[in-house]
């Protein structure tokens, strides 16, 4: 299997250190060969660099990649922006050699050089096309008795033509993965929505931003589910700490559901140190969601 370099971002180590011990012990669990990525930095986030200068966008993305190529590993993400961001860049310096050249006369000020000898994976991407749903299930140990509600996000299924991840509007790859563990998945009305948090809607739109959390939630409330599982930890902090601001809104009388990150949700070990998570669950929750 490919060697990997595991790319955490910015909200993970900072907001979310659970979510980093937990992803590196299920890919020990796992036996996937993944270190950690010295040097890196900010992604940069897809959609702010991206959208006012392409060029700055290319250069600090590249960088981060040439970090991985000198290891020769594959990125291996573990955020839809990040996976965006990376992977859009990557592709876009493979194909395009005078965009590449123009990027390599940047990284050539700080002794670097984009060879386009690696690719950027997402986890989520990653472990249904390794493993596979019917793979995985030889590792759970405790199936799990839980209605879910996943939330798949923008970054890691759009733009579909370069994701070659299936259908776009009604994707069912990440569905598979966490019915492996024994749950259930259970599709709700506006399931493919945004959660609200990207695009620089949560900081500068905040009004919109719970607008849409509260509209999604309450569908997912309809549905009847006992928490939320999502692939993106900017879409997590939206709906673990967004609800936070709901129930505010709400005079405190918003009732908040459970939200956990895919890739180790499902593990004994997320839950038995500290998540940092603001939508609190009980003893009891905590105790059905062990499973590796």
């Amino acid at each position: 299997m490919t060697k990997l370099s595991l790319f955490l971002g910015c909200i993970v180590p900072n907001r979310y250190p659970g979510i980093e011990n937990a992803t590196k012990l299920c890919l020990q669990k796992l036996g996937v060969d993944a270190c950690d990525l010295p040097g890196a930095s900010c992604c940069p986030a897809p959609g702010v660099f991206k959208s006012f200068d392409k060029a700055t966008w290319l250069a600090l993305a590249s960088r981060n990649i040439v970090l991985s190529e000198r290891m020769e590993r594959d990125i291996l993400t573990v955020c839809n922006g990040c996976y965006g961001s990376l992977a859009d860049a990557n592709m876009e310096l493979k194909k395009d050699p005078e965009l590449r050249a123009s990027t390599n006369s940047y990284l050539k000020e700080i002794g670097m050089e984009f060879k386009g000898t690696i690719e950027v994976r997402h986890i989520i991407e990653f472990l249904y096309r390794e493993f596979g749903p019917e793979k995985l299930k030889d590792y759970i140990t405790r199936p799990l008795d839980l209605k879910v509600a996943l939330h798949y996000g923008c970054h890691l299924i759009k733009p579909s033509k370069d994701r070659n991840l299936g259908e776009t509007e009604s994707p069912v790859f990440f569905d598979e993965l966490v019915e492996a563990t024994g749950a259930k998945s259970v599709d709700y009305t506006d399931k493919m929505m945004c959660c609200g948090a990207g695009g620089g809607v949560r900081s500068g739109h905040v009004a919109l931003s719970l607008e849409m959390l509260e509209h999604k939630l309450a569908c997912i409330r309809q549905a009847g589910v006992d928490c939320i599982v999502n692939a993106c930890p900017f879409c997590h902090l939206q709906f673990d700490r967004g609800q936070l601001a709901v129930n505010e809104k709400r005079n405190g009388l918003f009732d908040p559901c459970p939200s956990l990150f895919s890739a180790p949700w499902p593990s004994a070990w997320l839950f038995s140190g500290r998540t940092r998570n603001r939508t609190e669950c009980s003893p009891e929750y905590r105790i059905s969601c062990k499973s590796l």
